[in-house]
């Protein structure tokens, strides 16, 4: 595995570098934004992720570790690939992707390219929690409020998958009563009603 890689930039072609270490060079995927900072003959510092597949091994470089930690975090959505993952690094710094996730506003995923409406919705609610400490928080006050808020954001996001209205309601009803008042959370609120209402193959019948 290869964790980090410091070099010299000995070739770039758009977001893609060949990383020049000790005689051996390296093609590496980095995020446009990086790239466009970049100059022929930098020395620069790269955290890596290497993806291998049967039949191709890829290195994605990213600037700092916390920005490789969220190449990862969005690679664990469904849907989201290392591509669509390096792409909304790409168009979105960390910050925007902890806006957008905090507030719930998909719309940001939404506007980057190769993110469909579904995908979009599918990273805010997984992603939801793993931004708190960068987060201001704003505290309902009472715990009922905070349930309201993460049952009105789940029943969203399954209409916007496709589900009727009233389906999603009911489904998102029975995860919180198989969650028998443990703390709500959204992502784990989604995962309980996906698992009640089961495949999307199903979503006419229950219509």
């Amino acid at each position: 595995m290869i964790a980090t890689l410091r070099g010299t930039i000995a070739s770039r072609a758009g977001a893609e570098l060949v990383i020049e270490v000790s005689g051996i060079g390296y093609l590496v995927l980095v995020p446009e934004r990086t790239a466009a900072t970049l100059a022929l003959g930098e020395t620069l510092l790269v955290h890596t992720a290497m993806i291998v597949r049967d039949d191709h091994v890829a290195l994605f470089g990213f600037d700092t570790s916390e920005e490789l930690g969220i190449f990862g975090l969005l690679r664990g959505v469904g849907g989201v690939g290392p591509k669509s993952a390096m792409a909304i690094l790409s168009q979105m710094s960390i910050d925007d992707i902890s806006d957008a996730v905090v507030s719930e506003n998909d719309g940001a995923f939404r506007a980057v390219s190769g993110i469909g409406p579904k995908t979009a919705k599918l990273i805010v609610l997984s992603l939801q929690g793993s931004f708190d400490e960068r987060a201001p928080r704003a505290t309902p006050t009472t715990a009922y409020s905070i349930e309201e808020a993460v049952r009105h954001s789940v029943v969203g996001a399954l209409t916007g998958l496709g589900w009727p209205e009233k389906v999603a309601k009911d489904g998102v009803a029975g995860a919180l009563a198989d969650l028998g008042g443990a703390p709500v959370d959204a992502a784990d609120l989604l995962r309980s009603a996906l698992t009640i209402l089961g495949p999307p193959t199903n979503r006419e019948v229950r219509s």
